[in-house]
C-alpha cells in the first residue's frame, strides 16, 4: 500500500509539474467566450465534389500562394512563404509554360494583394507592413510595423476607386508564426484600417474583430467586408448612403473559418475556407484554464489540419450562390479565390500549386 501511495504521488507531481509547465510557457489569456452558431455540412453548405475538377498550376513553384490577383498589365500575380512574388500569363484558363518570372521579393511574407488605379501591386505583407510594388519593381512602406506599435499582423487589402487602400490587422496581440494562439485565446483584437495615399493617414474603422482576415469592397464603395475567422462569419462597414458608419453582419454561421474575400465586381464575393470550425474549441469555450493550458504547446500543434477545398460565391445580400468542395484533398487549405475571365483561382496557405477551375454553373 505504502509503495502505491509513492507512485501514486509521483505520477501527481510529474502531472502538477507538466501543467505548471504549460501555465507558465503559456503567452495568451483566455476569456469565456460564446462560440458562434455554426451550420454543418448540410442544407446550402452540403458536402459535394464540385472542385474536384480542378487544374493545378505553378506545382512546387514554392510554398504557400496565398494570394492571385490579376494586374492591368494582364499578368497574374501571387506570393510565397519566402517572400518572393511571381507573375504567369495566362490563356484560357492556363498557365503559359515558361512564362512564369520573378518579379519581387519583399522580404516578408506577401499575403492579400490587390492593383490599385496607377498599377501599384498594393501587397499586405505579414511581416514588413503595408507596401506598394511598382510595375517596374520597386518596392514603398506605405504602413510600416516600426512606426505604429498597435500594428500586430496586416492580412489582407482591397483598394477603393478614390485610392483610399482598406486592409485588416488580424491580431493586437500575436502575428503569423503564432496566429492560432489568437483563436484559441478569443480576445477578438482584430481591426478594420484604412490608409489614405493623398495625405498617408492610418484611421481605424472596426475595432474587437475576431480574428480580422478577408477585405473586400462592395458594389461603388458603398460598403466594405471583413471577415471574422474566429467568429464564423463577414461583417459589414457601409460607407456611403444613410447607413454609412453602421456596421452589421453580412453572413454568419458559416460552417468553417473564413479566410480572404473577393468581389468580382458584379454579382459574387468569393469566400475561401481553409478548415472548418473546431466542435472541440468551442466546447472549451466556457474553460479559459484549459485554453490557457493549450497555449503551452508549440502552435504547430494546434493549427487544424485540413484535406478540405472549401469555396462559397455570396450574392450582394450574402446569400450563399455558389458551393464548392473537395474532401479528396486534391486541393486543400484554401485562403483565397479569385474570378477573372470565365474562371475561379484558388490560393492556398499549405499548398505547393495555385488551383483554377472554370467559372461553375450557380448551384
Amino acid at each position: 500500500m505504502g509503495r502505491l501511495l509513492g507512485v501514486c504521488s509521483i505520477v501527481i507531481l510529474i502531472l502538477a509539474t507538466a501543467i505548471l509547465a504549460l501555465y507558465i510557457r503559456s503567452p495568451i489569456e483566455p476569456i469565456v467566450f460564446d462560440p458562434p452558431k455554426s451550420g454543418s455540412l448540410t442544407g446550402e453548405f452540403a458536402a459535394n465534389e464540385r472542385l474536384a475538377g480542378l487544374a493545378i498550376y505553378l506545382q512546387n513553384r514554392g510554398t504557400g500562394p496565398e494570394d492571385i490577383v490579376k494586374g492591368p498589365d494582364g499578368y497574374f500575380y501571387t506570393g510565397y512563404q519566402d517572400g518572393r512574388i511571381v507573375r504567369f500569363t495566362v490563356s484560357e484558363g492556363r498557365v503559359v509554360e515558361g512564362s512564369i518570372r520573378a518579379f519581387v521579393n519583399t522580404g516578408g511574407r506577401p499575403l492579400g494583394m490587390q492593383f490599385d488605379g496607377a498599377g501599384n501591386l498594393i501587397v499586405a505583407d505579414a511581416f514588413k507592413g503595408l507596401l506598394s510594388v511598382s510595375p517596374s519593381g520597386e518596392i514603398s512602406t506605405l504602413v510600416d510595423y516600426a512606426d505604429d506599435s498597435t500594428l500586430r499582423f496586416i492580412d489582407d487589402v482591397d483598394v477603393a476607386g478614390d485610392g483610399t487602400i482598406w486592409f485588416s490587422d488580424a491580431s493586437g496581440r500575436f502575428g503569423l508564426h503564432d496566429y492560432i494562439y489568437d483563436i484559441v485565446e478569443a480576445s477578438a483584437t482584430g481591426r478594420l484600417l484604412s490608409y489614405t495615399p493623398a495625405s498617408g493617414q492610418t484611421k481605424v474603422h472596426l475595432s474587437g474583430l475576431y480574428f480580422a482576415n478577408g477585405v473586400a469592397l462592395g458594389p461603388e464603395d458603398s460598403w466594405v467586408l471583413v471577415n471574422e475567422t474566429g467568429a464564423s462569419r463577414v461583417t459589414r462597414l457601409w460607407l456611403k448612403g444613410p447607413k454609412a458608419g453602421v456596421k452589421d453582419t453580412f453572413i454568419d454561421g458559416l460552417p468553417g473559418m473564413p479566410d480572404n474575400i473577393t468581389f468580382n465586381g458584379v454579382d459574387t464575393f468569393w469566400l475561401a475556407m481553409p478548415a472548418l470550425r473546431s466542435s472541440e474549441m468551442d466546447a472549451l469555450a466556457s474553460y479559459p484554464f484549459i485554453r490557457k493550458l493549450l497555449g503551452g504547446l508549440p502552435p504547430s500543434l494546434l493549427v487544424p489540419k485540413s484535406q478540405l477545398g472549401f469555396a462559397l460565391g455570396l450574392d450582394l445580400n450574402g446569400k450563399v450562390t455558389f458551393n464548392l468542395q473537395s474532401h479528396s484533398g486534391i486541393y486543400h487549405t484554401v485562403t483565397s479565390v479569385n474570378e477573372y475571365d470565365g474562371y475561379i483561382w484558388l490560393g492556398s496557405l499549405a499548398m505547393p500549386s495555385v488551383a483554377a477551375l472554370p467559372l461553375p454553373v450557380t448551384q
